[in-house]
């Protein structure tokens, strides 16, 4: 066992990947439908730290792997963060996460005026429960000491673990259960006009009679099939192929322009055919589809970026890794497939140098000191990262920088410094944890989980149970309002939608400052 310890004491990098590993494994096992997925990861972080106090890395690496993780959330959900600023929705969403870290903060309070333990303590176990680094940093200035770290230690665990097994047991209790929001296409329909009234009349002019969110792709006339133009005179007996994400208004545009014919387009492939391509070369990329000129007079009739179809127009900006559909005849299929460039590896391009400006200007925002009348001055620290990459990822591109991504980039890019930071923190805060149980038994334990249990059940109760919102929903605040990664990551294994991503997003920016100002303030009033 010396060995051992040795030997993981002098290999701290090669401890750090050893136990993302055996987290990994760990977090795979399923007990009746649980398993604790990446969060298992900063347990056995603990353990390792515990066992072999010296093999945590330096804590840069841990910063490291969060700022990743907060950058590429970012700029993934940015312009959904915005949006839902906006809404009712966002700000009933904000309002429950900031109840919810209310009532952490006064049942802290009450912990510390009841029970008579020191102040820090108090302070550390609300930072803990909240999984907030940035206000046990706070809380320690303030205070002058690093009391805070003792209780940070204690409730950290509980502010991960909890988390997981309440909304487990909620996802369990769950009223109704939870619609996918997973884009499952285009509708295609295939209608022969019989309406004289768009009979003579250019596709053009025809569109305006039609419902906005349809658009005609292809039009077979005379036996032949050709791609839809502006310019086409649309005839009786034509038969148009309409597309659109709503089946209503397709079956409206049925209505007017005919009935249906189908297969009457699509059966004949001898003068249009369907091609899809990766868009790869950095010439198509980062412009809008109505400036590309494409070869032989081809049509995009769809773009599918990530898991979603999505039916383009002129101003539609392709980014590296969408797959385009495209209506053409076969003979210029090769001149397509060059021209888009139609290689795989567009999924996993990216710009190094927007994601070196990008987290770096992310730093220097949390860097910012910002004068606080009578408390001093505040730093956002690392959620400097993610409000700048909210923003860059509303704005998608600047100029000739993209700061967007491929999602399949992105998600490596997101869990690769989500399971380093939990193995690095884990590993630091293993041989401290032990320390604080051992001397204080069970009741630190027991404190820092009411202050969890004060965070999270009003906001289970208050959106399941009052505001009835859908249970995904509801995970995406509780994992904003916690705010640490692998309670998301829990939250996206239970739920197929991505509104535990957009949540945590649109939430733990103002979260984190909320946190920081309650421990800035508090001590004041000591």
């Amino acid at each position: 066992m010396d060995f051992l310890k040795t030997l993981l004491e002098h290999q701290p990098l090669m401890t750090l990947f050893l136990t993302i590993a055996i987290g990994y494994f760990v977090g795979e096992i399923n007990i009746k439908g649980f398993s604790l997925g990446v969060g298992a990861v900063l347990f056995v972080a603990l353990a390792a730290g515990w066992f072999a106090p010296k093999s945590a890395p330096a804590p840069m690496v841990g910063t490291l792997g969060l700022s990743l993780f907060l950058y590429t959330v970012g700029v993934q959900y940015g312009a959904q963060f915005f949006l839902g600023l906006t809404s009712a929705a966002g700000r009933r969403a904000n309002l429950l996460a900031l109840i919810g870290v209310l009532c952490a903060g006064a049942t802290s309070v009450a912990i510390q005026r009841v029970m008579q333990i020191n102040p820090g303590y108090a302070l550390g176990l609300f930072s803990g429960a909240g999984t907030s680094t940035a206000a046990l940093q706070a809380a320690i200035a303030a205070l002058g000491n690093d009391d805070a770290a003792v209780g940070y230690s204690v409730s950290y665990p509980f502010g991960v673990a909890g988390p997981i097994l309440l909304l487990y047991l909620a996802f369990l209790m769950r009223p109704q259960k939870i619609a996918t929001t997973a884009n499952a296409g285009l509708d295609i329909l295939e209608i022969a006009l019989r309406n004289p009234a768009f009979c003579g009349k250019t596709l053009a002019e025809a569109l305006t009679g039609l419902p906005a969110n349809v658009r005609i792709v292809a039009v077979r006339s005379a036996h032949h099939n050709a791609p839809a133009s502006p310019e086409l005179v649309l005839a009786e007996n034509d038969v148009v192929l309409a597309v659109s994400p709503d089946s209503a208004a397709l079956a409206e545009t049925r209505k007017s322009l005919g009935e249906a014919a189908p297969g009457r387009v699509l059966r004949d492939r001898g003068d249009l055919d369907y091609l899809r391509v990766f868009a790869s070369r950095a010439t198509v990329v980062g412009r809008q589809l109505g400036e590309l000129e494409l070869p032989d007079g081809a049509i995009v009739a769809h773009v599918r970026r990530g898991d979603a179809d999505i039916m383009p127009n002129p101003e539609f900006v392709l980014e590296y890794g969408d797959r385009v559909g495209l209506l053409t005849g076969r003979a210029t299929f090769p001149a397509l497939r060059t021209f888009f460039g139609d290689s795989i590896k567009g999924t996993a391009e990216f710009s190094y140098v927007s994601v070196g400006l990008g987290m770096a200007l992310g730093f220097l925002v949390g860097a910012v000191q910002i004068p606080l009348p009578g408390i001093g001055k505040l730093a956002l620290g690392l959620c400097g990262v993610l409000i700048v990459a909210l923003v860059l990822g509303k704005l998608r591109h600047t100029g000739g920088v993209h700061w967007t991504m491929p999602l399949p980039a992105n998600l490596v890019m997101r869990n690769l410094g989500l399971t380093i930071f939990l193995a690095q923190v884990g590993m630091s805060s293993g041989p401290r944890f032990a320390a604080t149980v051992s001397q204080t038994g069970l009741l630190m334990l027991g404190l820092g989980a009411i202050v969890l249990i004060a965070l999270v059940l009003p906001i289970l109760i208050l959106g399941l149970l009052v505001y009835r919102l859908p249970f995904d929903e509801v995970a995406g605040i509780v994992t904003g309002a916690c705010g640490n990664p692998a309670i998301l990551a829990f939250a996206n294994k239970l739920t197929p939608t991505d509104k535990p991503d957009i949540g945590y997003a649109m939430i733990f920016p103002a979260m984190t400052i909320v946190k920081i100002l309650f421990v800035d303030i508090l001590p004041a009033f000591w």
